[in-house]
């Protein structure tokens, strides 16, 4: 053993020490000396605890004098702190290798610490006594406590309900109740949970004799969940539930408190023979429901940030407790929403009108659309009936088409209202989506937000007079064949304009179908029957305007015959003359 601190008073290098000491012993005495300490070594084999002082530390080892041929070393890590590896220091150590290389002895605090330390524990403790220690890290199936030596915590021993994350302990100091001790494998299993249900064994009943709603108690929150919170009152847990965490909305409880968090709650309702406690934190401030009408008065505008979006409409939180909802309907005046987050998203500031406020329902009804100038006030004063615009189709139905007047104003053109003349089957046969239309403006309704217009009413109503004029009951005409019914056939007369050849008006015989007379496209000449003004119909026969014809030769030759008769009477020889000269220049010009 040399005593480093002497050799460096000294001032001698190794060399030089070496030299002395060699002059000094002789070679009976250093052989001596080397088998001494080499009995000594072999007396404290591998697992042996000894005494001894710390000399230094060379970087991470510290260098151990234990009274034998060599230093030992031990890894500075085994340390806790700084102070405890100061030079000088005495401490215990357990003998891991005698001969690991370089002539050091590898020692282990921290082992020769449990060995003792577990030597203490069986000699001062027993199974069901009360121990306590600081959780060191988690392990599988529970955590790790030092109360001297490493003892096992289950998880299902943490808490008297499950504790969720169990590494929220670490670090924490905590008191135990011993269950298991195994000597042989060196193992000692404690429950918290144990010492928790007694304390709350001897307080329980003290609670209960004395809760009464209305209370203000205080606890500590041990479980959160997603319907609310339990708190410990001190021997008796009581639920918070969520709808009485806050006047506001609250989406999960872990947004208001959180896990061992001290909270004072209100009493709200005491269940005594089932042992359970319901308690309130909004019930601590007043509710702000009893001034809302002072504070939201109706028409009022006032700011606010949405806080949920449905199908139906948007939620506004105007302050903590007091939401407002702002149906899809009180979004805009002129947009077609499918869906309010077309215009607005959680989280957006918002300006709104006070629609309706009902206290006792807690309901507060808010418009968007309020806050700006309803443009259907301005739209039927810009847009009388009889103006004249140019809209783009929109959309293309089966009763008409819509059609965008300027951006937010949205008007309708009927199927009747397209052609005077024309029967449409579709909108389509008419005009295309996206194309431009003149028109007319026939009604504003501003209640409605609606604005009818209107193709042909552009141009007069040609049956009014034009139609009435110009086709004449008796008249003979030609058309053609342009669609057949089971009841007859339509023959158009002119560019939208029809008649209606009843089934009964094809043939004088009866006909099954109006096929067997006529087909699309035929060229035919008929009688006018009708002209129906107001109904807007034209009354057509085929086999009359057939009778026709076949009258007109008759009368013809007939009388032909009676005027032959009558100039052959009256005629002098000179009219005859100026007849036969009349009759060469007709046959001349029809050459």
């Amino acid at each position: 053993m040399v005593d480093r601190n002497i050799v460096n008073k000294l001032g001698l290098s190794e060399q030089e020490l070496d030299r002395q000491v060699g002059e000094i012993f002789g070679e009976k005495e250093t052989e001596y000396l080397e088998k001494a300490l080499q009995n000594k070594v072999d007396a404290h084999l591998p697992g042996t605890i000894l005494k001894g002082r710390i000399v230094s530390q060379i970087g991470n080892d510290v260098i151990v004098e234990i009274g034998l041929k060599s230093e030992g070393v031990v890894d500075a890590d085994e340390f806790d702190g700084a102070d405890e590896k100061e030079p000088g220091t005495e401490i215990e150590v357990l003998i891991e290798d005698s001969d690991a290389g370089g002539g050091l002895i590898l020692l282990s605090k921290r082992k020769a610490d449990r060995a003792r330390g577990w030597e203490r524990i069986i000699e001062t403790k027993k199974e069901g006594d009360i121990v306590e220690g600081k959780v060191i890290r988690r392990i599988k199936g529970g955590l790790l406590v030092d109360i001297g030596v490493p003892v096992f915590l289950p998880a299902s021993q943490v808490d008297i309900r499950k504790p969720g994350d169990i590494s929220r302990f670490i670090g924490k100091e905590v008191k135990c109740r011993v269950l298991k001790i195994d000597i042989e494998g060196k193992n000692i299993v404690v429950s918290r949970r144990k010492v928790i249900e007694e304390q709350r064994r001897s307080s329980k009943e003290k609670i209960l004799a004395e809760i009464e709603v209305g209370q203000v108690r205080k606890g500590v929150v041990k479980n959160i969940a997603d319907f609310g919170v339990f708190v410990d009152l001190g021997g008796l847990d009581g639920l918070l539930h969520i709808s009485d965490l806050s006047w506001g909305r609250v989406a999960h409880p872990s947004e208001v408190v959180e896990l061992d968090q001290e909270i004072e709650c209100v009493v709200v309702g005491v269940d005594k023979e089932n042992e359970k406690i319901s308690l309130g934190l909004k019930q601590k401030t007043p509710s702000p429901w009893e001034k809302v009408e002072e504070n939201y008065p109706i028409g009022a505008k006032i700011k606010g940030k949405v806080v949920n979006v449905m199908n139906y409409g948007v939620f506004v939180r105007l302050e903590d407790g007091i939401e407002g909802l702002v149906h899809i309907s009180e979004m805009s005046w002129t947009r077609r929403l499918n869906h309010p987050g077309e215009m607005l998203q959680v989280g957006d500031e918002v300006e709104v009108v006070v629609l309706n406020v009902n206290k006792d329902k807690q309901e507060i009804s808010l418009g968007l659309k309020q806050t700006e100038v309803n443009p259907w006030v301005v739209a039927s004063q810009k847009y009388p009936p009889g103006t004249i615009v140019t809209a783009k189709v929109r959309s293309v139905t089966n009763f008409g088409v819509f059609v965008e007047i300027e951006e937010g104003i949205d008007g309708m053109i009927h199927i009747s209202d397209m052609s005077w003349t024309r029967k449409y089957g579709h909108p389509s046969e008419a005009v295309q989506k996206d194309e431009a239309v003149r028109c007319v403006v026939l009604e504003v309704d501003e209640a409605r937000r609606r604005i009818s217009l209107g193709v042909k009413q552009l141009t007069e109503d040609p049956w009014a007079r034009a139609i009435p004029a110009k086709y004449i009951a008796g008249q003979i005409i030609k058309g053609k064949i342009t669609k057949l019914t089971n009841f007859g056939a339509f023959v158009e007369l002119e560019p939208e304009l029809e008649g209606l050849l009843h089934i009964s008006e094809l043939a004088d015989h009866k006909i099954e179908k109006p096929s067997d007379i006529v087909k699309i496209g035929d060229e035919v000449e008929v009688k006018i029957l009708k002209v129906d003004t107001e109904a807007r119909k034209i009354g057509l026969s085929l086999r009359r305007a057939q009778w026709a014809a076949e009258e007109r030769p008759a009368e013809a030759a007939t009388v032909e015959n009676v005027v032959s008769e009558s100039d052959s009477a009256d005629k002098t020889p000179a009219d005859e003359k100026d007849s036969a000269e009349e009759k060469t220049e007709a046959d001349t010009d029809n050459q």
